[in-house]
Parts: C-alpha cells; sequence; structure tokens
C-alpha cells in the first residue's frame, strides 16, 4: 500500500470519527448521555452498526472519548485564559481560570454534565479519562504552588482529627505543599464546580439575578480559602 494510500485512509477515518463523536454529541443533548446508542448514531449517519464498532467497539468506548474530549476541552480553556494572565497576581490567576470554567460550561452545557452531572447507568470511567480530567486542578494546583514558593500561602492549620488526611492528600496530589494548602485545595475545587453546576443546572434561578458578580466574589473568596494573599 503506497504512503499516499495510506495517509488518505487515516484521514478518511478521522473524519468519520469526528463524524461520529459529532452526532452522538448532537444525541446527549438531545436525550441525555443514558439513552446514547451506537445504534442509533450509526442510523442517522447512514452506516452500518458494524462499520461503526470499527471505530468504537461499544457505546462505553464512545462514551469514553467523549468525556476526554470533554475535559481536554474544558482544560484547553482555562489553560488559554491563565495564559493571557500568567505574570499577573495569583488571585488574578486563581480567578479568571475559575471564569473560563464558568464560561466553558456555560457555552457546552451538555458537555458539562456529561463530565460533571449524574452517573451514567453502566458505566464506569477508565483510567485513561484521569489526565484529562486532573487539567483544571493541576492548573489551580500550580498557582497556589507558584505561590508558596514566593510571597507564601496562608492557610488555617488543620484539625487533628484532619491532620492524616491531609498528609495523604499532599502526598498523593502535591507533596511540596503544605497538607492544609492541599485540603483547603481540594475543598476549594469541589466548590469551583458546584457553584458551575448550579448555574449551569438551573438552581440559581429565582436565587440569583447577577451571576457574573457573584461568581467572582465566590472565587476570590475560595482564593482566600486556599491561602492566598491579596495583592498589595
Amino acid at each position: 500500500m503506497s504512503s499516499a494510500t495510506k495517509g488518505a485512509r487515516a484521514r478518511a477515518r478521522v473524519e468519520v470519527t469526528a463524524a461520529i463523536k459529532d452526532e452522538a454529541r448532537r444525541q446527549l443533548a438531545a436525550d441525555g448521555a443514558a439513552k446514547l446508542s451506537l445504534r442509533a448514531v450509526a442510523r442517522e449517519l447512514g452506516m452500518v452498526s458494524s462499520a461503526l464498532y470499527r471505530y468504537f467497539p461499544s457505546r462505553d468506548d464512545l462514551l469514553t472519548a467523549l468525556i476526554i474530549d470533554a475535559y481536554d476541552s474544558l482544560g484547553a480553556a482555562a489553560d488559554a485564559a491563565h495564559a493571557g494572565v500568567a505574570e499577573q497576581q495569583p488571585v488574578r490567576r486563581w480567578t479568571v481560570v475559575c471564569e473560563a470554567v464558568r464560561s466553558w460550561a456555560l457555552a457546552h452545557p451538555h458537555e458539562y454534565a456529561l463530565i460533571y452531572g449524574s452517573p451514567v447507568p453502566g458505566y464506569r470511567a477508565p483510567d485513561s479519562t484521569v489526565q484529562a480530567a486532573a487539567r483544571v486542578g493541576q492548573l489551580l494546583i500550580d498557582i497556589v504552588r507558584e505561590a508558596h514558593r514566593g510571597r507564601g500561602v496562608a492557610v488555617r492549620p488543620l484539625p487533628p482529627e484532619l491532620r492524616s488526611e491531609g498528609e495523604r492528600l499532599a502526598a498523593d496530589l502535591a507533596p511540596d505543599l503544605p497538607p492544609a494548602a492541599i485540603t483547603a485545595l481540594v475543598a476549594a475545587w469541589a466548590q469551583l464546580f458546584g457553584l458551575v453546576g448550579f448555574e449551569v443546572f438551573g438552581q440559581f434561578n429565582r436565587v440569583v439575578e447577577e451571576r457574573p458578580a457573584f461568581f467572582s466574589h465566590a472565587v476570590q473568596q475560595l482564593a482566600h480559602d486556599v491561602g492566598l494573599l491579596p495583592q498589595d
């Protein structure tokens, strides 16, 4: 087989894979992840099911690809936002990254629901999703790490009953950070996605009206909680 033929086949595979994912995302938006069906995707694309299985052997394989794509898209949005303020103070960088997460989620609610909504019945995410899923959290850790190496961080000491857990978290996630800082980071990570989820899924309806200002204030408070010092 010539290199030209191999190249054409590779391009065709990329194009078909993209078309399958696009149709699957359309079905996610219409019916939710629990109802995603390879046969339905194949039917909408005019493919026989056996042909689609050569790209994604099972529904779970397709879900995994969509989940990794969503995490990577979110991570790329956070990275791009951070790059624009990389030389600024840690609190500003933290806030910009959090606001990028919110903006991406509001622009991609169905993909956000896939990765941070209700678990899909019968699906268990494989380890291959972990690296993409960690991108935003790792970026927030990096911001705190650089602050710790510079001006330092000011976090409240852990209560005695949480010290061993804080040490375990630090060992697993960021051994160079104080256990109190990494414990606060895990809590802030959960609260960030809780804030975003409440807005995406409508829990703030008839409650919070000035949502951008509310969110900005909330994530600046999270920055304080993880020990980032305010700008002089």
